[in-house]
């Protein structure tokens, strides 16, 4: 998928867990996996709002986009 999401990235410049993370959220530490490990379909405002409030950073800082990314196997285009 060419969007990739860089928590993971975040997470270690500020040192924290994911369950630290997901508690500030207000999501369970399996929906930000998911979120994390690129498998989500979807982000809402407010969710993507809360990750940037608790990780100090901008949405830009979480989101990118790859447009020659190869699709990931299970994706209806791949």
């Amino acid at each position: 998928m060419p969007i990739v999401v860089d928590i993971d990235v975040m997470l270690a410049r500020r040192k924290m867990s994911v369950g630290e993370l997901a508690e500030r959220v207000g999501i369970t530490p399996a929906n930000l996996a998911v979120l994390k490990n690129g498998r989500a379909k979807a982000v809402r405002f407010t969710t993507l709002e809360a990750l940037c409030d608790a990780l100090g950073c901008q949405p830009g800082d979480l989101l990118r986009h790859e447009p020659n990314s190869a699709p990931r196997s299970g994706d209806p285009a791949g």
